[in-house]
């Protein structure tokens, strides 16, 4: 189950407890940085960087480095939505063919049209999840700022997923997560759950989290409460310190660079150049090191992590 894979990269074991490390586990590379949503709860939609989708020679080189390094699951997303690029199943097709055992996708659902979902799974997909954080088409209007229209597009796409599946044998996991609001919006997310969980293998839910910070206010101002970090899902949360986006995964952006964080949007949170360096070199740069000694001694004050923890 997803919730299982979640677990093992959150929870930070021995030999990742240092500043020197093996490769990780797990790596997300973006395809692209753009979005068709621009969620008031994400900090991509305040635009604090270029977007653009990823240079296909570099994606082949850094994921073959990447599978040869150790790495074992791979994300084909990060920051954007993967759906928008028309090579998608190309880029999981490739990374199955040089052997990752798991790629693995997240995606808003919009944009997950049957046609498209068929070809990721003959491409090997192996985890197609859905980021399902509305309660209705009115709610998605507002929050993601899109028609509200998409929001039966969601559902349905997700229900075709799970035919398609079915009727083809593909051996693909189908997931929702959802974003647990407070009080009342708690409820009204519980009832939009339950018109899909019979489509999908498990539905987990997720904290509201700050995203480093940049969505604080906003959440607050609307009656939210964000925490800090990222612990994990909700029903096995981690400590917030040390932060496992530091130590146990790895984060490509678009542009080929190395992010230490899970919602990266800022320029300080880049520890190498992977257009430069080899994948392993970036992994253990001299400023991860350092990011993570802060991370271990559970004291950020002066890293760029320091804002993601006042809330």
């Amino acid at each position: 189950m997803i919730s299982e894979r979640i677990d093992e990269i959150t929870r930070i074991s021995p030999e990742y407890r240092n500043i020197i490390l093996p490769a990780p586990k797990s790596v997300k590379i973006e395809l692209t940085g753009n979005c068709n949503f621009s969620c008031t709860f994400c900090a991509r939609s305040q635009k604090l960087r270029d977007v653009d989708t990823i240079d296909r020679s570099f994606f082949e080189r850094i994921t073959k480095e990447m599978m040869q390094a150790g790495v074992e699951e791979l994300g084909l997303f990060y920051l954007g939505e993967s759906f928008m690029v028309p090579w998608l199943p190309e880029a999981i097709k490739y990374a199955k063919d040089i052997g990752f055992p798991y790629v693995f996708l997240t995606t808003n659902g919009s944009l997950a049209f049957p046609d498209r979902t068929q070809a990721c799974m003959e491409a090997g997909l192996d985890s197609l999840k859905f980021s399902y954080n509305y309660a209705d088409a009115e709610q998605l209007h507002d929050i993601a700022r899109v028609k509200s229209k998409y929001f039966l597009a969601i559902q349905n796409n997700i229900k075709f997923a799970h035919r398609i599946r079915e009727e083809n044998g593909y051996k693909c996991g189908l997931y929702a997560s959802y974003i647990e609001y407070d009080g009342e919006q708690g409820q009204r997310m519980l009832k939009a759950v339950d018109e899909i969980k019979d489509y999908v293998d498990e539905v987990y839910a997720l904290p509201l989290y700050s995203h480093g910070g940049y969505v604080t206010e906003q959440e607050k101002a609307a009656g939210m409460k964000p925490s800090g970090g990222n612990r994990g899902r909700l029903l096995n949360l981690v400590d917030p310190l040390p932060c496992w986006a530091t130590l146990t995964e790895g984060h490509i952006t678009f542009d080929g660079k190395l992010n230490a964080c899970c919602f990266g949007h800022t320029e300080d949170l880049i520890m190498a150049d992977l257009n430069q360096v080899g994948f392993m070199e970036g992994w253990n740069s001299i400023e991860f090191q350092a990011l993570r000694a802060a991370h271990l001694k559970k004291d950020v004050r002066g890293t760029p992590c320091e804002n993601c923890f006042r809330i």
